[in-house]
């Protein structure tokens, strides 16, 4: 399989990707990609490649656009790309099979489950009998979590609520509409959602805490092989630092954002001022990840989401997490 560079519309995201390959590196020092790039994680690629982080750090990024986020798991898992972002479950459940690869943190932005400024609803009990929208599927991390927390207060969610699961967009219009009475998405469009005037009844974060989770988890990351990361610790580390580099920007630097407006959808201020924040509110700590906690997680996970989400994954396998000097 060959993956190819889809034309893209816009001027400043077509300028910007071309430019991470531009700069003509040592092969073994290059790092292929591949991601969505209408999605949230080329506004950190876009800043990387506009101070030339990727330079600075001792590599030559290359970004191959992939349809989502199946695609570029099967091109990684083809070798046709070196690095893509995914959650650390779907990195565990490789391991386990027999997989070598290895997480590095990129975001533990979460989502929530949001209803209309004037729902009447306060808890998740008031939604019995209710349409809630849901992004991602039946084993979406954040439903799974939301039913884990609904289950500690005694509720069914997904026995005492209508499901309704579709693509973002679909579930995002919904919700406004009020064709459902709650919604479940992605955290950029709830971040649009809220800018809309709708509201979080709960968190995913908040949910999580009340079962004895950690918040600080981060549940993205840019995912490579344990070969690369032996062969060429370099340049794991090297994709790191930049990550980082580009987050530290990102979190104090509003220009930064006022480049970036063009390629994030934002129709509105509201809507920029609240996909920044949101951004900035799912910037992980620098340091180590918490592998106990990862570890519960791991377990609500595979509780709830069984076989489909998990495979035959019910612990954590070593080796998941790119910790500090590793």
């Amino acid at each position: 399989m060959t993956l190819t560079r889809r034309a893209l519309g816009r001027g400043f995201l077509c300028a910007g990707v071309l430019a991470y390959g531009s700069v003509a590196f040592a092969q073994d020092a290059t790092l292929r990609i591949a991601t969505q790039v209408s999605g949230t994680v080329n506004w950190e690629l876009t800043t990387i490649a506009a101070n030339g982080l990727d330079k600075a750090n001792g590599f030559t990024m290359v970004v191959q656009d992939v349809a989502a986020g199946p695609a570029a798991q099967v091109a990684f898992q083809g070798g046709e790309a070196d690095v893509i972002v995914s959650d650390w479950l779907w990195v565990a459940r490789q391991r386990a099979e027999g997989a070598d690869y290895v997480f590095i943190p990129y975001s533990r932005a979460v989502g929530a489950l949001m209803v209309k400024a004037d729902s009447p609803a306060k808890s998740l009990s008031d939604l019995a009998g209710k349409k809630i929208g849901i992004a991602g599927g039946p084993v979406d991390k954040s439903w799974l979590i939301l039913r884990a927390f609904a289950q500690s207060q005694g509720m069914d969610l997904a026995g005492e609520t209508e499901q309704v699961f579709g693509a973002p967009p679909l579930i995002f219009e919904t919700a406004l509409s009020g064709e459902t009475d709650g919604a479940i998405n992605f955290w950029h469009f709830n971040a649009k959602a809220e800018a809309a005037g709708m509201r979080p009844l709960i968190t995913v974060s908040e949910a999580a805490a009340a079962l004895g989770l950690s918040p600080d988890t981060p549940l993205l990351g840019y995912v490579v092989t344990g070969d690369l990361l032996r062969e060429k610790p370099e340049l794991v580390a090297g994709l790191a630092a930049a990550s980082r580099a580009a987050k530290d920007i990102l979190a104090t630097d509003d220009a930064a954002w006022d480049a970036l407006r063009p390629i994030m959808n934002a129709k509105d201020d509201a809507q920029f001022a609240a996909l920044k924040a949101g951004f900035r509110a799912g910037i992980p700590a620098a340091g180590p990840v918490d592998e106990a906690a990862a570890a519960k997680m791991l377990e609500i996970m595979a509780q709830l989401g069984g076989e489909e989400l998990m495979g035959k994954t019910t612990t954590l396998p070593a080796g998941v997490f790119v910790q500090p000097g590793s």
